[in-house]
């Protein structure tokens, strides 16, 4: 069977661990997978109540969940930490973004916050 994937939810709406089911244990009588029968059997094995399913390609819930990510009810959506105060939230994406594009210069490049630009890095 195919493998499904779950977060669980912990203080402050962040993920705190990630697990992975076989999509027969939230399948009902009719053959069709249903999220909260996945949620009901996390629940009863965990003794845990906030558990939230996940999408490896980011099709459903923005991104896929990760340890650390936050989980936002109101946008439906998993979401990386901040990596840089002056970076701003996508709210299309829910991901984190600079306004200063990464340059397409075929080098590596780190982001500078004191500076607020990319820094090649030397090799």
């Amino acid at each position: 069977m195919a493998k499904r994937y779950f977060a669980k939810i912990g203080l402050n709406t962040k993920v705190d661990n990630i697990t992975m089911l076989d999509s027969s244990l939230m399948t009902d009588v009719n053959g069709n997978e249903q999220e909260q029968m996945g949620i009901n059997f996390l629940k009863k094995v965990s003794n845990w109540d906030l558990w939230k399913q996940y999408w490896t390609d980011g099709s459903q819930r923005k991104n896929p969940a990760a340890k650390g990510f936050t989980y936002d009810e109101t946008r439906d959506a998993f979401i990386p930490p901040q990596p840089y105060p002056s970076w701003t939230l996508n709210e299309s994406s829910c991901r984190w973004e600079t306004s200063v594009a990464y340059p397409d210069d075929g080098n590596r490049h780190v982001w500078n916050e004191a500076s607020g630009a990319w820094d090649q890095v030397e090799a």
